[in-house]
C-alpha cells in the first residue's frame, strides 16, 4: 500500500465514481483508433482522498500526452473495487473489475490496485489475458518476489508463467528496513512495534523488526492489535511499562492508527519520553484529524513514504514503445502482450526522481524513500506532514 496524501490531490477534480474519459483529442490525431486504460481502487468513504489522488495522477499522465499515444486515443475507465456495504476493498468486486477489463477488446493496461490483498485477486486474471497491471500503491513483497512471501508466491499470481505485474514503487521489504534505519538515526534504542494483523501492516512491521534487530536496536515486542476496539490503552500501558522510546505501528488509517496515537498522550507516551513512527499507510490528513494535531505533534510523529509514483506515465510509455507490434497484432491478446513485453523491458525510465528500470520480477530498481514529520501549519486541520529528509 502506498499513500498519496503528501503528493497532494492534484488540483482535485470532480469525483466520478465509475468512469471518466480522457479529454477528447482531435480525430486526426487518432488514426489508429482507441485504447482503454482501466484503473481499480476504492473510491468511497475514507478512501476518497487517496482514490482521487491516484485517479488524478493517471489523468495528469494522459493529459501530458494530450490524450494520445502513438496515434491511439486514450480513454481512462475508473472502477471502484470497494464494497458499498463496507466502503473497503472487496475481493469479489476486484475480480469483477478485472474481468470487465479483460472482456473489453479495447482494454490495453490495468492500473491498480491500492490494496495488496486486492492485487492478489486481479493479477492472475490479467495474467491469463496477457494484460499488464501496474500498481500505484501495492507494496507487499510476495506479489513479485520470494523474500517476505508466503509459500507459492509469487508464482501463483502468474498462471501463464510470465510477469505481467509491475510496480514503480519500492516494496515493504525496502520501506520497513529504511524505517528502522531512520529510527536509529533519530536516536531510538528500544522499540515497541504494533501491527494491525493485516497483510500490509503485519508485513511491514515484520521487516522493520528484522532490520531493527540486525542494526542493534532492542525490539520489546511486535504485537498485533484488535484495531476494531475503541480502547487501546491496555496495550499502550504495556508499552509504557516496557520503557520503549519509540512506538512503530504497521498499519493504515482505517485500522486504528489514529486511536493508538490519540491515546498515547492519555497514558503519558509523548516526546521526549516516547516518539511515534509509521509507514506510508499513515500518511493521510484523515489520520491527523482522528489523532488530533496536538497529539501527533506531541509524539513527534514521523512516517516514511515513497518519493514519487508514476504508474500512468509508465503505462503510456509502454504503449508508445509497443505501437509497431500493436499494429501488427491480430487480436486483443496480442496487443496486450506487446504492451506487457514493452513495459517489462522498461529501462532508464526518466522518472520524477531520476532514471530507474524494472527488474526481472517487475520491481523498480531503486530504494529512495522520504521521511516526513508532523508539523504545525496554517491549514484547516492545523498541522501537516512536512518533508524532513531523504532516506536510503
Amino acid at each position: 500500500m502506498r499513500r498519496w496524501g503528501w503528493l497532494g490531490i492534484f488540483a482535485a477534480a470532480g469525483l466520478v465514481m465509475v468512469a471518466t474519459v480522457a479529454p477528447d483529442a482531435p480525430a486526426q490525431q487518432c488514426p489508429k483508433g482507441k485504447l482503454r486504460i482501466y484503473t481499480s481502487w476504492p473510491m468511497q468513504g475514507a478512501m476518497i482522498p487517496e482514490g482521487t489522488g491516484m485517479k488524478n495522477g493517471v489523468d495528469m499522465a494522459v493529459a501530458e500526452a494530450s490524450g494520445v499515444a502513438a496515434g491511439y486515443c486514450l480513454e481512462v475507465i475508473n472502477l471502484d473495487d470497494a464494497s458499498p456495504q463496507t466502503g473497503k476493498w472487496d475481493g469479489a468486486v476486484e475480480a469483477e473489475n478485472a474481468n470487465k477489463a479483460v472482456a473489453d477488446p479495447q482494454a490495453i493496461v490495468y492500473i491498480g490496485t491500492y490494496n495488496s490483498g486486492a492485487a492478489k485477486v486481479s493479477i492472475p486474471i490479467n495474467n491469463r489475458a496477457h494484460m499488464a497491471q501496474i500498481t500505484p500503491a501495492n507494496t507487499y513483497p510476495g506479489l513479485t518476489k520470494k523474500q517476505g512471501a508466503a509459500p507459492g508466491e509469487p508464482e501463483i499470481y502468474r498462471p501463464l508463467g510470465f510477469v505481467n505485474y509491475f510496480r514503480p514503487v519500492p516494496a515493504d521489504d525496502i520501506q520497513g528496513a529504511v524505517g528502522a534505519k531512520w529510527a536509529k538515526a533519530l536516536g531510538a534504542k528500544k522499540i515497541y512495534i504494533l501491527n494491525d494483523q493485516e497483510l500490509y501492516g503485519k508485513g511491514i512491521a515484520d521487516v522493520f523488526e528484522a532490520t531493527a534487530k540486525k542494526i542493534g536496536l532492542t525490539v520489546v515486542a511486535n504485537e498485533g492489535i484488535d484495531w476494531k476496539q475503541p480502547d487501546q490503552k491496555p496495550v499502550l500501558t504495556k508499552v509504557r511499562a516496557s520503557g520503549a522510546d519509540l512506538v512503530y505501528m504497521g498499519g493504515v488509517v482505517e485500522t486504528g492508527a489514529q486511536v493508538i496515537i490519540r491515546q498515547m498522550k492519555e497514558v503519558g507516551l509523548v516526546a521526549p519520553r516516547v516518539r511515534f513512527m509509521g509507514p506510508d499507510g499513515l500518511l493521510e490528513e484523515e489520520l491527523l484529524k482522528g489523532a488530533t494535531c496536538e497529539v501527533a505533534m506531541a509524539t513527534e510523529m514521523r512516517v516514511t513514504a515513497l518519493y514519487a509514483v508514476e504508474a500512468g506515465r509508465v503505462a503510456i510509455d509502454g504503449i508508445k514503445r509497443a505501437a509497431p507490434a500493436i499494429e501488427k497484432a491480430k487480436d486483443p491478446a496480442e496487443k496486450r502482450e506487446a504492451v506487457r513485453k514493452a513495459i517489462s523491458l522498461t529501462k532508464n525510465f526518466d522518472g520524477i526522481n531520476g532514471k530507474w528500470s524494472f527488474d526481472a520480477n517487475g520491481d523498480v530498481d531503486y530504494d529512495t524513500m522520504a521521511g516526513f514529520k508532523v508539523m504545525k501549519a496554517d491549514t484547516p486541520v492545523g498541522c501537516k506532514f512536512q518533508f524532513e529528509s531523504i532516506l536510503e
